[in-house]
């Protein structure tokens, strides 16, 4: 079971950037071929990127492409995608047919290069009023997507919100990708980037929020953001110590034919043992990394 509660975003054409992000504690670095790559050097960084993948073996190392309706996306897709790389991230996501576009790419790109079917991970960033609108069908497009991300700051630009500290204005958009991955069968999705860099508690506090509405971990600018949003995300030792008491007690009961019991004053039946054992799952995946 993988981890992910951090992705940092590194920019492809800052070698140093780059060097120093495979080193840090998140579980996925991103080079950035899109916002971070001004126009003139998007081509010339493909080759940068590749090559910062291939000397980092055995690391998660995704890359974020250019827009599908840019003049960048394919050329980006062909030049990085080998068995160095762990997967695309496809921004501005749209529509279910871009995905399903992507992937074909893809497994015809695997194929060629006498890899697996499916190796390569897809992440879209879902951050449009068009995008939250088709959320479902994005979810449910029936590609090789196992997780969905949310990006709040191209999301506020296109309905001209204004992202606020307390980002009430996007708990709307936040709540239909949660949803949508859940009832389409996918992993709880990734949340967006805190801008704020020198907020930590803000930070904190919508890492803690968007956790609590169903989401996994969150995509990362700065190496100082890996850390808080890895400890938001990571059960702590009073939570696993409880979990494992609810555990244990409840198979001791449910040998007896029991399955509801009294814990330390809490109602304990299934959903409860089962986000339990989920707690566990979870805190053992991240103990293995």
């Amino acid at each position: 079971m993988a981890v992910h509660r951090t992705y940092l975003f590194a920019p492809g054409n800052h070698p140093r950037r780059v060097e120093k992000a495979f080193i840090l504690d998140c579980d996925a670095v991103i080079l950035d071929l899109e916002d971070a790559v001004a126009v003139a050097e998007k081509p010339a960084t493909r080759a940068l990127v590749v090559e910062a993948l291939k000397q980092n073996p055995g690391r998660r190392g995704y890359v974020r492409v250019n827009a599908w309706d840019t003049d960048f996306c394919l050329n980006d897709i062909l030049a990085v995608t080998g068995p160095w790389l762990t997967g695309i991230v496809l921004p501005k996501v749209e529509e279910a047919a871009q995905l399903v576009a992507v992937d074909w790419l893809l497994a015809n790109i695997e194929r060629d290069k006498g890899m697996d079917a499916g190796a390569i991970d897809l992440l879209p960033i879902i951050e449009t009023g068009r995008g939250i609108a088709n959320a479902r069908a994005i979810a449910g497009a029936g590609t090789r997507v196992r997780r969905l991300s949310f990006g709040a700051g191209d999301y506020t630009k296109d309905m001209s919100m204004r992202w606020t500290l307390g980002e009430t204005e996007i708990d709307h958009a936040r709540a239909e990708v949660v949803l949508a991955s859940r009832a389409e069968g996918l992993e709880p999705p990734i949340d967006s980037v805190w801008i704020h860099i020198k907020d930590t508690d803000g930070l904190v506090r919508s890492a803690e929020k968007v956790r609590d509405m169903g989401f996994q971990g969150k995509l990362c600018i700065h190496p100082d953001q890996i850390g808080p949003v890895n400890d938001v995300f990571t059960p702590t030792e009073e939570q696993v110590a409880f979990a494992e008491k609810v555990v244990a007690a409840f198979d001791a009961a449910e040998a007896q034919g029991l399955a509801s019991i009294q814990l330390d004053g809490y109602f304990i039946d299934y959903p409860i043992v089962d986000l339990a054992r989920r707690t566990l799952d979870q805190w053992r995946s991240i103990r293995d990394r």
